[in-house]
């Protein structure tokens, strides 16, 4: 039998990543297999953040690597596809514009989507069997220039939102006050109705600092809060040239990941987590879920 093969390009803030996963026989441990990841490091967030546009430059590297795209998938002979941008293109006020010049460039439609459905889409991952029935799991997930929350009490979706603060955004120094008073507001209010809570934590960033993390237990993919404080106050008194030499890190990681696990931890003491669970699961393979099981109907 062919293999069928599904695409995700997620556009974000920080790079651009395409994602290929295969679907398995029907007796296969797990329904997908992944095929093929390219992540590059962009940074359109770099210009939406602090000057509202994309600058030609990078308009025109994001269009070259949608060509590159294209021809990848036409190699993996890609069944269907879905290409989402998020953060950086929303704020942008040429984010449309760009999105016409790649569909006349290469046919490939990316679509802007707002924070609304980005959290959706990054909490329809079938991530079911993480939860324990009558449990509360804040599943988050921390960009390069926002933030998804979605609350799951006992197996259902009660609150999915999002939030312009990610570590792009951070780094431009262009997070607004009334944004984070909305999240520490909002995050006050779940922790008055649903307690305990458990936190699933989702991104390049978190599973990075998973990595790295001295103790941690691999076997449940759990990050202790103490251990991610710790890993946080040792990279942040690096410079990112010192953290590539010593945490092994890319150029592109180096500066975002002390951010990012700053935003972790907050989260985390705000709602009394004791840990983060770390399964390595985002946004495209959100998308390519959502693919599957709209071609399966």
């Amino acid at each position: 039998m062919k293999k069928v093969n599904y695409a995700a390009i997620d556009i974000g803030s920080n790079a651009v990543r395409l994602l290929v996963k295969c679907v398995n026989e029907e007796n296969s441990a797990e329904l997908m297999s992944k095929v093929q990841f390219i992540r590059i490091p962009l940074r359109l967030g770099e210009d939406a953040f602090t000057m509202g546009v994309i600058s030609e430059e990078k308009a025109k590297k994001l269009i070259r690597l949608m060509k590159a795209y294209k021809q990848l998938m036409k190699i993996y002979d890609v069944a269907d596809y879905r290409a989402c941008a998020t953060s950086a293109m929303r704020d942008a006020s040429n984010g449309k514009e760009i999105t016409q010049r790649i569909a006349k460039k290469t046919n490939i439609r990316v679509e802007i989507i707002d924070g609304q459905e980005e959290a959706h889409i990054v909490y329809n991952n079938h991530i079911e069997q993480l939860f324990i029935s009558g449990q509360n799991y804040l599943y988050v997930d921390v960009g390069g220039g926002s933030t998804e929350m979605n609350l799951i009490s006992n197996g259902e979706l009660k609150s999915s939102r999002s939030y312009n603060i990610g570590t792009v955004r951070i780094l431009s120094g262009m997070v607004k006050k009334e944004e984070k008073k909305a999240l520490l507001n909002d995050l006050a209010e779940l922790v008055r109705e649903y307690t305990p809570i458990n936190i699933i934590g989702s991104g390049g960033n978190i599973n990075k600092l998973f990595r790295i993390a001295d103790k941690k237990d691999k076997k449940v993919s759990f990050l202790p809060i103490k251990s991610l404080r710790d890993t946080y106050e040792a990279l942040k008194t690096l410079s990112p040239e010192e953290r590539i030499r010593q945490f092994k890190l890319k150029p592109d990681r180096a500066d975002v990941i002390v951010p990012a696990a700053g935003i972790f931890l907050e989260i985390a003491n705000l709602v009394n987590a004791t840990g983060i669970t770390v399964p390595t699961i985002g946004l495209s393979d959100g998308i390519i879920d959502s693919l599957y099981t709209k071609n399966k109907i």
